[in-house]
């Protein structure tokens, strides 16, 4: 076991050996990285299908937990439906409300600073609850957890690149088939002509411009009053739609012609739903990738504008 040294110590250390200093950072790296997996994969934890469903029989039931935010909670959704497959018995989710959400002085998000609200909780239930493989879907208070999903928290798993789709796969052993849908709603047909669109204020590519857009017909807009104005101001035709809850945003994404936005909580849904979508990847946080059919991603201008046309003009004539 490495001992951490103090400031004084360290910065002794870095610039009187530095092969010395080189080696102290590579083992308490090391260690970190040891401690984390030890936590990870300790005797107590549900961390491969074996253990799973073991408890699962005993129990009759599996419950677990987690905190969002509300787009993680949706990628968890695949491994969540994998679960319950492999153990054959009720699946309950429970949601812990008001944990903090950590952002930069730059960026904001429509819940402040935390990943979960109670009105959050009143949008996702719908939605969530209306899935076969989910037996009960509830705010945490007391009931007894079989498995945490919000240990892909600890450090070892990389949350700024892969795909937040496999962060709770990699903890519970567990492989989602992401490229099958995940979400079953019944689509919302007055929409079959119209192009969805989400943009938040986070997850931006630099250089990628919504102007062009101006050019189609059809264009609704869904998120938060913020971002709607802001996209106005390059695409002045949108529409913006607003929505009860997220039952109804996920009809209105199952119903339309095609879904465009970027890694924020609407694509998430696009990409349970599979339905035609185009991501707007982000360079500094790649970590949302479309799988299976109807899925598209850029980071370029040019690419954008040839994906919108190809998939608006799908079975026209050019």
């Amino acid at each position: 076991m490495v001992k951490k040294r103090s400031f004084i110590s360290t910065y002794w250390l870095k610039y009187t050996d530095r092969a010395g200093y080189k080696n102290y950072k590579w083992e308490l790296h090391n260690y970190k990285n040891v401690e984390t997996t030890n936590f990870l994969i300790g005797d107590e934890r549900l961390n491969n299908p074996a253990k799973i469903r073991a408890v699962a029989a005993g129990n009759h039931q599996l419950n677990l937990n987690h905190s969002g935010n509300a787009g993680d909670i949706i990628y968890a959704l695949p491994t969540i439906k994998k679960l319950a497959e492999t153990v054959k018995v009720p699946i309950n989710l429970y949601l812990r409300l008001g944990q903090p959400l950590l952002l930069s002085d730059r960026t904001t998000h429509p819940l402040g600073n935390v990943r979960l609200n109670d009105k959050m909780m009143a949008m996702l239930a719908p939605l969530i609850s209306s899935q076969s493989y989910i037996s009960r879907f509830e705010v945490l208070t007391d009931q007894k957890i079989d498995i945490d999903l919000d240990y892909f928290r600890a450090g070892h798993v990389p949350m700024d690149r892969c795909n937040i789709a496999h962060w709770c796969s990699y903890i519970t052993g567990v492989n989602p088939e992401l490229w099958k849908k995940w979400l079953d709603v019944e689509p919302d047909t007055s929409f079959a002509d119209c192009v969805i669109i989400a943009r938040s204020e986070r997850y931006r590519s630099q250089g990628v411009d919504y102007k062009f857009l101006e050019n189609y017909k059809g264009l609704k807009f869904i998120g938060v009053e913020s971002e709607y104005n802001d996209i106005k101001k390059q695409v002045p035709n949108i529409e913006w739609v607003q929505v009860d809850d997220f039952l109804q945003l996920a009809r209105i994404i199952a119903g339309c012609k095609f879904f465009i936005g970027n890694q924020s909580f609407p694509f998430s849904i696009a990409e349970a739903l599979k339905v035609p979508r185009i991501l707007e990847a982000c360079f500094d946080v790649i970590n949302v990738v479309p799988e299976g059919e109807n899925g598209y991603d850029f980071l370029f201008q040019d690419h954008f504008e040839s994906l919108v046309q190809k998939l608006y003009h799908k079975n026209q004539e050019l």
